[in-house]
């Protein structure tokens, strides 16, 4: 879904989980689905977690916990590892995630994401584990994503860390724009810098 992002202040869901792949985020049976419908990969969003072999949904999973909820994933180490599928960022941002945040991502992974309008942010181990103390403690706690200022903020303890991004794919996500769009939007420039290379 195609949305502005400047700053999102949410409570989290917490995935304490490390080396998730994406077969884990969507199963690849999802992959010969014939639509691309978000509610569909949303749905599925890490089906075989989150449900069990009778379809009915497992207790234990931290999407099915009613104390947990917003629109911040926060996942372990290495999330988003496995096969390239961009069905998986399709899944997350299907479900309604906004960001998620780990202290390593898989770099096919990060960057579907961010094709996806959904902001991967990796911060350090030490402050993933605080944020993860954090809601452990209060599942009611917030986290605030600052894309202008590149700045996550635990607001349990106010401790922040900036984190890194393409300033393209920022620009891109602070604009509402996939690629397509910044080139529609840049085609006068392309058509000038074309007319001037003939005018040589």
């Amino acid at each position: 879904m195609k949305q502005k992002f400047d700053t999102i202040t949410s409570t989290c869901v917490p995935l304490p989980l490390e080396n998730v792949d994406t077969d884990q985020i969507i199963p690849a049976r999802f992959l010969k689905a014939t639509t691309r419908e978000e509610r569909f990969f949303g749905d599925n969003l890490f089906r075989d977690w989150r449900y069990r072999a009778d379809g009915t949904p497992n207790p234990d999973f931290v999407l099915n916990n009613p104390a947990y909820s917003g629109s911040i994933l926060v996942a372990g180490k290495n999330f988003g590892s496995g096969s390239s599928r961009e069905h998986a960022a399709w899944a997350i941002a299907g479900y309604g995630f906004r960001v998620v945040i780990s202290s390593f991502f898989a770099d096919i992974h990060r960057n579907n994401e961010l094709n996806n309008f959904v902001l991967p942010v990796m911060v350090s181990e030490p402050f993933l584990q605080e944020i993860f103390d954090s809601i452990a403690a209060d599942p009611g706690t917030q986290v605030c994503v600052d894309l202008p200022r590149q700045t996550v903020t635990n607001l349990a303890t106010g401790h922040s860390e900036t984190f890194t991004i393409n300033g393209y794919k920022k620009y891109c996500l602070m604009n509402g724009l996939d690629d397509i769009d910044f080139l529609v939007a840049n085609q006068h420039k392309t058509i000038a810098w074309e007319n001037e290379d003939k005018i040589r």
